[in-house]
């Protein structure tokens, strides 16, 4: 989400409303009133209730949030925002919103992917990756959001870059296990990147067999979801499944005393995806040469559900 104020430090001109996308405050109030209503329904089958913890990639700044937080479908869950203004050179970020009834941060910090091109000589700035420490009720829970860089110039020259983001998370995620071995850690958000590739099972070391799950392993339900041919997102009738909730082992456990992993969804509604013409079937996103079609996102959200039991 973009407002539609250009920033000179950032190549945002496009969505602005004298750039290529005529991005008008219209435009932009339906773009947030779309994505409010995405939002508003996740997990609303399985709970009757807003989400608890949203990860948000693509957003310009803090204001686009409170705009989102503020809307009619979402006013109501009094989201918390955590945001970190990152050096992508599009100025994107990522954020976390939290119902504050339910979670409260205790630590939040910005860390920075450092990433050089070698083929063209340059700093490559990208988005950093967001990790939050907090409470969810009187459970500690560390959150990672993250936005891995694309695949811009095809996958085989854009896979280091991942690769470098992989190795970042993996960092973070093992200086958290060194302080607190049963830590509970979720990473989510875009990765542009498989679950199956180099990135996310080799550097990661992700494991999709909970019973083969070590004290450090990180869980990822969404390989056995694209393994089926599932996706978050669709290129040339191929269908890719960037968008993942990865989680640490210890939130396998039988003992339901306390918060624990339930199940992974693609929240796939029908009126998420174009139901007419050349791209019938794929994502019904918000834009196409240069119009604004009305819609929601190219990819589809992810979510997850954490249970314990009622006391």
């Amino acid at each position: 989400m973009f407002d539609t104020l250009d920033n000179p430090s950032t190549y945002d001109d496009s969505r602005t409303p004298y750039g290529k996308d005529n991005w008008t405050s219209k435009i932009y109030w339906k773009k947030v009133e779309n994505i409010s209503k995405v939002i508003s329904e996740i997990g609303y089958d399985e709970t009757n209730a807003l989400p608890t913890i949203v990860g948000l990639c693509e957003v310009e700044n803090k204001d686009v949030i409170v705009d989102l937080v503020n809307t009619e479908k979402l006013k109501k869950g009094n989201y918390g925002i955590v945001h970190y203004d990152s050096p992508d050179e599009r100025g994107i970020d990522v954020a976390l919103i939290y119902k504050k009834n339910l979670f409260k941060p205790l630590n939040t910090n910005s860390t920075f992917l450092d990433i050089y091109d070698e083929e063209r000589n340059r700093q490559d700035y990208t988005r950093d990756q967001l990790v939050v420490e907090g409470y969810l009720e009187n459970e500690k829970i560390y959150l990672i959001v993250n936005h891995w860089p694309s695949r811009s110039g095809g996958e085989l020259r854009s896979r280091p870059f991942r690769n470098k983001a992989a190795e970042l998370n993996r960092r973070i995620i093992d200086s958290i296990q060194s302080i607190n071995k049963k830590a509970k850690i979720i990473t989510m958000g875009d990765f542009n990147d498989d679950p199956i590739n180099e990135s996310i099972k080799k550097i990661l070391n992700t494991k999709s067999d909970k019973a083969n799950l070590g004290k450090f392993d990180m869980y990822n339900p969404m390989e056995k979801i694209h393994r089926e041919g599932r996706g978050t997102l669709a290129y040339r009738d191929n269908w890719n499944l960037f968008d993942q909730i990865i989680f640490s082992s210890s939130l396998i456990s039988e003992n339901k005393s306390n918060f624990s992993y339930y199940k992974t969804y693609i929240y796939s509604k029908k009126y998420l995806y174009n139901q007419s013409g050349k791209y019938k079937g794929y994502p019904f996103k918000s834009f196409a040469g240069g119009s604004f079609l009305d819609g929601y996102s190219d990819h589809l959200p992810v979510y997850i559900l954490l249970i314990k039991e009622m006391k």
